[in-house]
């Protein structure tokens, strides 16, 4: 036996020997890969660069607001007053042959364009009288609605020439401002007057049809601003109740975490035996089906292969299989827990101890705060740099024949290029009076903006660096102040003063290369990630069966390869923490160490992964319940403080509220996570090093001691 433990101890490494200057993490450290560290400031100061060259050649106008057809932005500058871009002719958006048509990016169509201060309210189509001769355009057409250019009130132009060079609207329908854009309102067009067509559409309806074709998936989100100012009303009105529910939310969350300091193992066992109840229920309900069925004569065979399962569970060699299955499973999980009873304690204890550390240092349950804050910085300033890279590059704009039916403007092919607000659409006349320049795309012509895509891939590069090197500098904080907790012999006497600042600086002075190297390999499994699923994407329809089937593995693969290595990082960082080596040899040991006691890892892992879904569950399903019956009116408070009725969708606070639940929930139980992942490998480097003597005493707790018949010969305060 001690021969055999002997080779297993040499296959994955030598246990930890004692050290009688230890007392848990050392202070006398120095920078650890100083290669990598040097890396990211250099990958740090590129990210800045690459802002600040965004910043100085984008202009995120050209995202947030609508252009007129001069490439003037509606609702700033000159048009401030004017915040909506209005079209002529929707219609040329989906029936115009122009090339130019597919070219055009956002709204942008073969139209004339000009800033309004409100959309139109009513539908409006240009009187036959105004061809009659000597009538003057000011008494037909709208000041507003034409280009600006145009005074109807001294122009010479005839109505006919005006529709020719598309200087005012033919017509225009009720429409409502959705992001800066008029496009018509799927139930104004429903009420459409019968005596509305269009040239070339004879019925009112066939006019309606046309215009929802030509706005297409558009017109569907015609009411997204009113959507948006209701749900923006109930905000206002519920705050103060949501900031209530994700206060109870924190108070459970707290509760929970404090109250498994004793009542852990309860909860532990009645999970399991409620999930063995489960198993064995399930046995019982598969054996009535089968027995049900017995005399039945339709056997698996006679049925076939049919897409329709149900059909499958009327048949007794179905319910038999469902009873073999979970019975084998039953019989596991009854062998598991029988021999593993004891490790189930450990973890018990473990939980328990974690508990107990957390309420020795509070302020730990303070710092997801920190991270969060972090990592918002790190979204923001990624999301600002990809819009400003995505709008780099002057617009450039084309001449485009606005009426392309006209036979003599079929030479107009959209390759002129033209400056809008000095263009003279007098040259192209008399053959081709409808012609407008009109913006195509920005330019990508200059060295900056042909690297655009580079720029791309290193802000995503550079971004998932960040954020996992921020997650990695609060693990290792964590696990440095936890760490301090288990190495202190009398709790809390001997517990550092703030550990957990002493943790983040020394973290900070000496293992930000460590710490970036475990973020940098995790960066580039995650864009390997990335790249699998854009490409699964993009060749999705052009893919036959074996390029789908290697492309699913490839993900399958890099998938668990992530996982894993999170799994790796998490516990070197344990190790950086308590011992301040690099990051190499902080990944080897804790994966020797947990090799050497696999089985404990797995039970732990698993009866906390069991106690912390629970706990979740127990949070965001209780704060999501009392949050649907009080928002959906089902609790009426005794005053009129509040009433369900004043909410226009009582949904929104309740999504808020659970998912703000959630998030506090996962905030707090990962500090508890890190907190017994800690403690877990201080405790097997314990039984490493020491062995209760007087020289070499546990640190470990006194429960934990008696589950495994240990025992100090120095007294020891818990």
């Amino acid at each position: 036996m001690g021969k055999k433990s002997e080779e297993s101890s040499s296959e994955y490494g030598e246990a930890a020997q004692f050290d009688p200057t230890f007392n848990g993490p050392i202070h006398k450290r120095s920078c650890t890969d100083v290669i990598c560290c040097i890396l990211f400031m250099a990958a740090i100061g590129g990210y800045l660069v690459v802002g600040m060259l965004a910043w100085l050649y984008g202009d995120p106008r050209h995202v947030l607001y609508p252009r007129n057809s001069t490439g003037m932005f509606c609702g700033i500058g000159l048009n401030n007053d004017k915040p909506s871009v209005f079209y002529f002719d929707l219609l040329k958006c989906a029936t115009s042959t122009n090339i130019m048509a597919a070219a055009l990016n956002g709204l942008q169509c073969p139209t004339t364009q000009v800033c309004v201060k409100q959309c139109p309210k009513q539908f409006w189509v240009l009187s036959p009288e105004a061809y009659i001769p000597n009538k003057k355009a000011k008494d037909f057409f709208q000041q507003e609605y034409c280009v600006p250019s145009l005074d109807l009130a001294s122009t010479e132009l005839t109505v006919r020439e005006i529709l020719d060079k598309e200087l005012c609207p033919f017509f225009h329908t009720p429409t409502t401002s959705v992001l800066g854009r008029c496009l018509p309102s799927i139930g104004s067009l429903d009420e459409i007057p019968n005596n509305f067509t269009l040239p070339g559409i004879p019925t009112a309806n066939e006019t309606a049809n046309a215009i929802r074709n030509a706005t297409g998936d558009l017109v569907s989100g015609f009411n997204a601003k009113e959507i948006g100012v209701r749900i923006f009303e109930d905000f206002a009105s519920s705050w103060h109740w949501i900031l209530i529910g994700l206060l109870i939310a924190m108070l459970l969350s707290l509760l929970f975490l404090l109250l498994l300091r004793f009542t852990a193992a309860v909860i532990v066992w009645v999970l399991i035996v409620g999930l063995l109840a489960v198993v064995a229920y399930g046995i019982w309900h598969c054996y009535w089906e089968y027995d049900n069925f017995k005399n039945s004569e339709v056997t698996i065979s006679d049925l076939g292969f049919t897409t329709d399962f149900s059909v499958y569970l009327q048949v007794k060699e179905t319910w038999l299989a469902f009873l073999i299955i979970l019975a084998v499973v039953e019989a596991i999980l009854l062998l598991l827990l029988i021999f593993l009873r004891k490790r189930i304690l450990i973890a018990i204890a473990l939980i328990k101890e974690s508990s107990k550390a957390v309420s020795y240092m509070m302020s730990a349950l303070v710092y997801p705060l920190v991270t969060f804050v972090l990592l918002v910085v790190c979204v923001a300033y990624w999301g600002v740099t990809a819009l400003y890279l995505a709008t780099s590059g002057a617009p450039l704009y084309r001449v485009v024949a606005l009426n392309s039916t006209v036979a003599d403007c079929s030479t107009i092919n959209g390759t002129d290029s033209c400056d809008p607000l000095n263009f003279n659409s007098s040259a192209y006349l008399p053959t081709c009076p409808s012609v407008s320049c009109i913006f195509v795309k920005y330019n990508d012509e200059g060295l900056f903006q042909r690297n655009l895509f580079n720029l791309q891939i290193y802000n995503v590069l550079a971004f998932l660096w960040c954020v996992n090197f921020v997650l990695a500098l609060g693990q290792c904080t964590l696990a440095g102040a936890f760490a301090s907790y288990y190495w202190a012999f009398n709790k809390p006497a001997d517990i550092p003063l703030f550990p957990l600042t002493q943790s983040f600086i020394r973290s900070l002075r000496y293992h930000v290369g460590s710490l970036a190297f475990g973020a940098l390999i995790l960066t580039l499994v995650q864009f390997i990630r990335i790249v699998l699923e854009y490409m699964d994407h993009k060749f999705r329809a052009a893919q036959n069966g074996c390029a789908r089937f290697v492309m699913c593995c490839l993900k399958c693969c890099f998938w668990c390869l992530e996982k894993f290595i999170k799994f790796l990082n998490r516990n070197a960082y344990i190790m950086i923490a308590i011992y301040g080596k690099n990051f190499c040899v902080s990944a080897k040991n804790a994966f020797m160490l947990l090799m050497r006691n696999i089985v404990r890892v797995v039970v732990l892992d698993k009866v906390t992964d069991l106690l912390l879904f629970f706990g979740k569950l127990l949070v965001v399903g209780g704060v999501g319940v009392l949050a649907f019956f009080f928002f959906s009116g089902r609790i009426r408070l005794p005053s009129d403080t509040f009433e369900a009725q004043q909410l226009n969708y009582y949904w929104v606070p309740i999504i808020t509220v659970v998912v703000g639940a959630y998030l506090i929930a996962h905030g707090f139980f990962s500090v508890y996570n890190m907190c017994v992942d800690t403690l877990f490998l201080c405790f097997l480097e314990d039984l490493e090093r020491n062995d209760g003597s007087m020289q070499k005493p546990y640190y470990m707790s006194k429960n934990l001691m008696s589950i495994l018949n240990k025992k100090n010969k120095v007294p020891k305060k818990d």
